[in-house]
Parts: C-alpha cells; structure tokens; sequence
C-alpha cells in the first residue's frame, strides 16, 4: 500500500518537472523581445536594459529556469512586469473565482450525469434511455460558451433571475457573488454532464452482462436492484478517470467562459496576460493549472487502489 502510494508520488513529482521544462522552453523560445513589447516601440535604450534587468533576461536561460523553480518551491513566482503585483498574489485572488466555478461545475455534472447513466442503464432499450442518450448526444454537440449565451437569453434577460455577467468579491456580498457562477457553471457542467451520463450507462451495461448480477437475480432481485446495489461500485473505475480528465477539461474551459461572463478568474488573467506578453505571470498562471490537473490525477489514481484493490497489488 505505502509502496503504492509512493510511485504515485514520485510519478507526480516528475510529470510537474517536465511540464516546467516544457513550458519554460515554449516561452523562452518566442520570438521578439518582451521588454520591448512591455514598453513600446519608442522606449529609450537605457529603459530596456533595466526592464531586461528586472526581469531577468540577461541571465542565462537555465539559470533563469533555476531561479524560477526553486522561487515556486518557496512560494515566489515572481513579479508580474505589467500589472506591478506579486504574481502569487494575482494568481490567488482569481483562484478564487476560478476554483468555486470549476468545483461547482462538476458538482453539477455529476448531479446531473450519474443518475441519468444508472436510470438509462436500469431501463436499456426502453423509451426512458433512447431520450437520455438523445439529450446527451445533443448536449455534447453544442459549445459550452453557446450554452452560456442559451442560458443568459432565458435566466437572464428574458426571466430576470440571474445576473448577465460580472462578479461580486466573496467578502463583500457571498450570495450575490454565488449566483454570478451559477449560469457559467450551467454552462460549463452540462457537455460534462452528457459525457459522465454516457460513461455510466456504457459501463453498467458492461457490468449486468457478470455472473454476480446474474446470481443477484436468480437470488430475487430485479435487474434495476441488482444494478443498484452491485453493478454500480464495479463500474466506477472508468467513470473516475472521466471525472479526472473532466476536471481538466474545466478548468482549461474556463478561460472561455470567464471571458463570455466577464469573470476575473485564471483563465480571463492568463488570456490579459498572453495578450500583454507577460511572461513571468504567464509561466506561473499555467504551471499552477498544471498543478491542479496533476493533484486531480494523482487523487484519481489513489482512488483506483481505493475502489479496487485488486489494481494496487498488480501495480505496486
């Protein structure tokens, strides 16, 4: 069990150094001078020179990757050359928005996906799971920034219930800044929520074609109770890896959304600062997303050994 763990650790470890390297080495190799673009065109020789200083351009690249690594590992980012703040200090007030969003998301997703998939499986080839699989196949069509704009004509502009966009800080009214998310996080849930339903369905499918379902019914189950109560652990496992990979796909999805919803989130401040040419916010803003894709991964992996056991014994 603690050897388990301890690869999925190390496996963790290095997936983040690669990622650094990779991403370092993408921006090092743009093309043009950033203090040049930072400053513009008619910035004085003398005024370069010190923005290159600042930051750090006249070092060699390994040196800077060094510098950049081990400031993170002490909780240094760096300081964003356009916007004068701490990088960390940026990063953790839009991680604010950008992390209730996502969560809220896949809260929703789940909601809503989980229990479509067990009835559609429970009911296969019935009215009840040709109308599920319809839905879910529509869903997946349409864009999730569409849906936002769906969602905004009807609960906004056309009901009246929910804001149109924008976003109130947490400490100044919770309940307003809560319902600021809700239509982006509609919109952002519901594709997910068509995937999580079509996972599920497939894999309890999968799993009433066993022996211990047919052995559960010839006990005097029916076939939904025999899903219900010993189909449904065994087909979690593909369903924990669509919950990771969804996380993912969330958190990159957010940097649309933010900017349909006008919501000061990560993805909104990575897009200002691609913009921008903000190389060192940039770095940091996209290492951090990486963090969390990675941790969410590493969880799904432990679950793994959690849910089946059988899988922790032949990986250790």
């Amino acid at each position: 069990m603690i050897s388990y763990f301890a690869k999925r650790l190390a496996e963790f470890a290095v997936t983040l150094l690669i990622a650094a390297v990779v991403i370092f080495v993408l921006l090092d190799l743009l093309p043009g001078d950033p203090a040049r673009f930072i400053l513009g065109i008619n910035a004085s020789d003398d005024a370069l020179a010190a923005l290159r200083l600042q930051m750090g351009l006249d070092t060699p690249a390994p040196a800077r990757f060094a510098n950049w690594v081990f400031g993170m590992l002490q909780g240094d980012f760096g300081m964003s050359h356009t916007q004068r703040q701490p990088v960390a200090k940026l990063i953790m007030d839009r991680m604010a928005v950008t992390m209730p969003l996502t969560i809220f998301a896949m809260v929703v997703s789940m909601v809503i996906g989980l229990p479509l998939g067990i009835m559609a499986a429970r009911r296969r080839g019935k009215p009840l799971d040709t109308a599920v699989m319809v839905l879910a196949q529509g869903a997946l069509a349409i864009p999730n920034f569409w849906f936002g704009m769906l969602l905004t004509l009807l609960f906004a502009v056309t009901l009246r219930w929910l804001p149109t966009g924008g976003f109130i800080p947490w400490h100044e009214n919770f309940w307003l800044a809560a319902r600021g998310l809700i239509l982006p996080g509609l919109a952002l849930a519901l594709p997910q929520a068509a995937i999580l339903a079509r996972v599920m369905r497939t894999a309890l499918v999968d799993v009433a074609s066993q022996d211990y379902i047919r052995t559960a019914r010839a006990k005097g189950m029916t076939f939904g109770e025999a899903i219900w109560r010993h189909g449904v652990r065994n087909a979690l496992l593909p369903v924990l890896t669509i919950l990771g990979l969804q996380f993912a796909y969330l958190i990159a999805g957010t940097i649309i959304v933010e900017n349909v919803f006008f919501l000061p989130g990560l993805g909104r401040l990575i897009a200002t600062a691609i913009s921008e040419r903000d190389l060192t916010l940039v770095r940091s803003a996209t290492i951090v997303l990486v963090l969390a894709v990675s941790l969410t991964m590493l969880l799904v992996d432990l679950a793994y050994g959690l849910v089946d056991p059988r899988l922790r014994e032949r990986r250790t």
